[in-house]
C-alpha cells in the first residue's frame, strides 16, 4: 500500500464480481480493509468455543480505506452438493455464495470453519453444512438473496453478498463444433471450445440492491475466475453490465494467470477481454478502466504440473489491451503454493491505490 493511502478516511465503496475460487479470494484480501463489525469488535478476544485466530484478520495498522463492500456472485453451478440441492429443493445453487459468505467472515470464528465444514458419510456425504443451512434458511424465508444475508449476519462478514440473479438460471453453450450444450457441468466436460454461452430465461433480472450497489460504487472489479463459467455468466444477467458501463467507478478487470481447458486455452489476456466485451450487449461502451495483468514468471514445478493438463500462463499482450481503451496494470500479482493462486493482499492493493490515487 502506498503511503498516500495510509492517512485517506474510509470512503470507498467496492463491488466485486465474479465467482468461484477467484472472487473469494479476492473477498479474502480486500476485506482486510473494512472495518470489523462493532458486535465483533467488543467480542475481541473471546473467540467462539475458544477457536484460535487465524491469518486474514485486520492487522492493527491496515487503514479501514473501505466503507462498504459488496459481492456479486453466479449462480449456475449445477455440480456437487450445489447440483444436487438445485434439484432436489428447486433453490438457487449456494456453493459459490457459501465460499464468499466465509471469505468475508470473521476468520477468528469456528462458524466459518462449520459452515464448510463437509460430510463425509451417509445420505449428507458431499454436502457442506454451509450450503445446508443455506437451503434451510431459504425454504424459511422463501428468498435465496434474504437467506444469504442473514446467514452473512450470522458470520459477522465484513460485506454483503448478492446472487447475480434471484432467478433459477441455467447456461447454454454454443461450441466450436456447432453443438449446443446445456448445464455448466456439462459444458465445462465438453472436449469442445466455447464460442458462446448463453443464460435460460435469457430475460433474468438482477437483484435491485446489487444494481443500487454498483451504481454507487467507487471500485467496481470483475475477476479473477473461469472466463466464462464465472464472469461472462454475471454480465448476461441484463442490467449488470449496463450499470457497470453507466458507473463512475473505478472499473477493473483482473487478469486471470493460467489458461483453463474448454474455457480460455490459447486466449491472451487481451482476447480474455474481448470474450468478455462481445457477451455484455452495451453496444461498445467502456465497461473496463484499468486490468491487472500478471508479467511475473511462474516456477518451473508448477508450470511443469499446469501443462500436464495443457495450461500455460496467459501471454500479457499489454500494447493490445491498451487498443481495446484499457489501461493495463502489470505486475507480480502470485501466490505460489501446491498450486498457484492470485495473492490477495497484492490484488488489494493495486486496487486501492488505482481507486484512491485515479485522477
Amino acid at each position: 500500500m502506498s503511503s498516500s493511502t495510509q492517512n485517506v478516511k474510509p470512503s470507498l465503496r467496492v463491488v466485486a464480481i465474479g465467482g468461484g475460487t477467484g472472487l473469494s479470494t479476492l473477498l479474502r484480501g480486500l476485506k482486510r480493509y473494512v472495518a470489523a463489525p462493532a458486535a465483533v469488535r467488543r467480542a475481541s478476544g473471546e473467540s467462539l468455543l475458544n477457536a484460535q485466530p487465524r491469518s486474514g484478520s485486520q492487522p492493527a495498522n491496515l487503514p479501514s480505506l473501505i466503507r462498504d463492500l459488496a459481492a456479486i456472485v453466479t449462480v449456475t453451478d449445477d455440480g456437487g452438493s450445489s447440483g444436487r440441492l438445485r434439484e432436489d429443493l428447486k433453490m438457487l445453487p449456494p456453493g459459490d455464495v457459501r465460499n464468499c459468505m466465509v471469505a468475508l467472515s470473521e476468520d477468528e470464528l469456528l462458524l466459518a470453519k462449520l459452515f464448510q465444514y463437509r460430510f463425509h458419510h451417509g445420505d449428507l456425504e458431499g454436502h457442506s453444512f454451509g450450503n445446508l443451512f443455506l437451503a434451510a434458511l431459504s425454504d424459511i424465508t422463501g428468498d435465496f438473496a434474504q437467506a444469504v444475508q442473514m446467514s452473512s449476519q450470522i458470520l459477522a462478514a465484513r460485506g454483503r453478498i448478492y446472487p447475480a440473479t434471484n432467478s433459477d438460471v441455467t447456461l447454454a453453450a454454443r461450441m466450436d463444433d456447432g453443438s449446443l450444450v446445456h448445464g455448466e457441468t456439462s459444458i465445462t466436460a465438453s472436449p469442445h471450445r466455447i464460442v458462446e454461452l448463453m443464460l435460460s430465461p435469457a430475460d433474468a433480472k438482477p437483484l435491485p440492491a446489487a444494481l443500487e450497489a454498483i451504481a454507487n460504487a467507487d471500485l467496481i472489479t470483475l475477476g479473477p475466475g473461469s472466463l466464462y463459467t464465472s464472469l461472462v455468466t454475471n454480465m448476461l444477467v441484463h442490467g449488470i453490465p449496463e450499470a457497470i458501463a453507466a458507473s463512475k467507478a473505478t472499473r477493473v478487470y483482473i487478469g486471470n494467470l493460467m489458461t483453463q481447458a474448454n474455457e480460455s486455452l490459447g486466449l491472451t489476456a487481451s482476447q480474455h477481454i474481448e470474450k468478455i466485451l462481445d457477451h455484455c450487449g452495451t453496444n461498445g461502451s467502456r465497461i473496463f478502466d484499468y486490468a491487472l495483468i500478471n508479467i511475473a514468471p511462474i516456477s518451473p514445478t508448477l508450470l511443469d504440473l499446469y501443462a500436464r493438463g495443457g495450461q500455460a500462463p496467459i501471454a500479457p499482450d499489454l500494447d493490445r489491451i491498451r487498443a481495446l481503451g484499457v489501461e493495463p496494470i502489470s505486475g507480480d500479482f502470485t501466490l505460489e503454493g501446491n498450486l498457484l493462486r492470485h495473492d490477495p493482499d497484492r490484488l488489494t492493493q493495486a486496487l486501492l491505490n488505482l481507486a484512491l490515487n485515479r485522477p
